[in-house]
């Protein structure tokens, strides 16, 4: 069936790095673009950005361009977002998706990043 796991949340100052990773499985991995999203408990869930199934293209949300980048490996059926300057407004739990229609109701457990000093 089809697997995404996330991974790499943790604290981090203001100002700090962080890389989440998506562990996907029970589908063509390398066939699909992938999304990242995030949730905290009083807003919606919402999109960050979305890679193309090669990895050569990304678009993302304004508010995270220039400090969010999102990779893959393809060999690994491993999505990631590398997220750099982080703000205290980052705090969410971050999401991995397929963009896809047959497989985008798909959703893992999340994992927490919290940016506070």
């Amino acid at each position: 069936q089809v697997q995404l796991v996330e991974s790499g949340g943790g604290l981090v100052q203001p100002g700090g790095s962080l890389t989440l990773s998506c562990a996907g499985s029970g589908f063509s991995f390398g066939a699909y673009n992938m999304r990242w999203y995030r949730q905290s408990r009083d807003r919606a869930r919402e999109w960050i950005g979305t890679i193309d199934d090669s990895g050569q293209t990304a678009v993302y949300r304004d508010s995270v361009k220039g400090r969010f980048t999102i990779s893959r490996d393809n060999a690994k059926n491993t999505l990631y977002l590398h997220m750099n300057n982080l703000m205290p407004e980052d705090t969410d739990i971050y999401y991995c998706n397929i963009d896809h229609r047959l497989y985008e109701h798909h959703w893992g457990r999340g994992t927490q990043v919290t940016v506070s000093s």
